[in-house]
């Protein structure tokens, strides 16, 4: 299960309800950034690494290798969910290959965001948790640790920091005037006190994960962030550091084509967070009145989410990445009461051609105006809507109009953050 869009598509509710037909939900990229919000029987929980199946006692949580954990972020998660009386014992397993973010990450990542000199572009707008940095030195190599240096030996691990931390220091009081070095001796006690915590949770997930198949439990992977964040296929450089759109079977050691249904979640309208082109963007009061109907407000930080209209053209593009065959249109509900509604079927650019795929310059993709096409809106609250057919009729037209632009079928509607308010277009196929 995929978001197709810029991240926060609401894909933490339909995890929810599609694991109720599964044993195991995995988690395979991203890190503390990205964030689920479920409300059940009226608790709500606010997730962010520990994958959203975890409300659930009889589904077993996987925290794959291509995650990057911040010990001390996912132990207050744990933690808290256990004052929620979610049991985790036997229920949560954790990657031995996950790498590390490390106090560096995050001063790196403030260094990349807040000075103009360190970047020729502007900020990002990342969620400064330290994942781009982290996954940074993951590619290069020589300064990442994984969670199995920090759990099977202390005192490699206070080696390894010992050697890590004076180049850290040294780059870091180069570009930043009240950067205080890092101790590292006072990393590694902080550390190695959360490795203790975390220590019963980790094992060898690859390994895992095939037995689970071998004994035919049921998987079912969950996506973070959006397709459009995609390091390789994303609007970069305005994306995420991990493979949001592909990363399945390297994130997670299972083979991408053992996998049957694949989903695609969309918003029934755009939303992103952070800097970058966004075509269908509304800064008008419409903007802003969908920000607040649809509680447009990041689950992590807080952050209002730049609002806009639904954009086919980048759908489009994600769906065929990422080989979808279902769709789940989310949210539909916060369009109601608007007299028309809009979806960008294709762009003009700054030449007045017509481009039907999004360019790669970032420049070239701002520069570009969304062509439209407009259909009728519909007065109705959907809230208390339960089945397909008790839609009005312009909202079933909007929906199967997305289908038809994305060329996927759509099977999941929702009309609300609770699980009962979910339409299954089609029972017999999604049930």
């Amino acid at each position: 299960m995929v978001g197709l869009q810029w991240g926060d598509e609401a894909k933490g509710k339909l995890v929810d309800l599609l694991a109720d037909h599964h044993d195991v939900v995995v988690r395979y990229q991203g890190g503390a950034n990205a964030g689920h919000t479920i409300v059940a029987n009226g608790v709500t929980y606010k997730l962010s690494l520990v994958p959203t199946g975890v409300i659930r006692p009889e589904v077993t949580c996987v925290v794959g290798n291509g995650v990057v954990i911040d010990p001390e972020a996912l132990w207050r998660e744990i933690d808290t969910l256990s004052r929620q009386n979610i049991a985790l014992d036997g229920r949560l397993w954790i990657s031995d290959r996950a790498h590390l973010i490390l106090p560096w990450h995050l001063e790196e990542e403030r260094l990349t965001e807040g000075t103009a000199a360190a970047t020729a572009l502007e900020a990002i707008g990342t969620t400064r948790r330290g994942i781009g940095p982290c996954y940074r030195d993951k590619a290069g190599r020589a300064f990442a640790l994984r969670m199995a240096d920090l759990v099977d030996d202390p005192q490699r691990f206070r080696a390894l920091l010992a050697r890590i931390v004076p180049h850290k220091n040294r780059l870091l009081q180069t570009f930043l005037d009240d950067f205080t070095p890092f101790d590292a001796e006072e990393i590694a006690h902080r550390y190695l006190q959360h490795a203790e915590r975390l220590r019963p949770f980790l094992t060898d997930t690859v390994e895992w994960l095939h037995q689970a198949r071998q004994q035919g439990r049921r998987l079912l992977f969950e996506g973070a962030q959006g397709a459009m964040l995609d390091v390789d296929h994303g609007s970069y450089p305005y994306v995420t550091g991990s493979n949001a759109a592909c990363g399945l079977a390297s994130g997670s050691g299972v083979p991408a084509q053992t996998v049957r249904r694949w989903i695609g979640v969309v918003k029934a309208y755009s939303t992103r967070v952070g800097g970058g082109p966004f075509p269908t963007e509304l800064t008008n009061e419409l903007g802003q009145r969908i920000r607040e109907v649809g509680r447009e407000y990041g689950t992590v930080t807080g952050r209002p989410r730049r609002c806009g209209w639904f954009d086919a053209v980048m759908v489009r593009r994600a769906a065929r990445i990422v080989g979808v065959n279902e769709l789940a249109v989310m949210l539909l509900d916060v369009l109601s009461g608007l007299p028309s509604v809009n979806v960008a079927v294709a762009y003009e650019d700054d030449s007045g051609r017509r481009l039907t795929a999004p360019p790669a310059n970032p420049d070239r993709l701002a520069a570009c105006r969304p062509i439209y096409q407009t259909l009728p809106g519909w007065t109705e609250d959907l809230t208390g809507v339960r089945s397909w057919s008790d839609l009005p009729q312009a909202a079933r037209g909007y929906v199967e109009f997305l289908a038809e632009a994305i060329d996927v079928p759509v099977t999941f509607v929702s009309v609300g953050p609770d699980r009962l308010q979910t339409i299954y277009k089609d029972t017999d196929q999604t049930r």
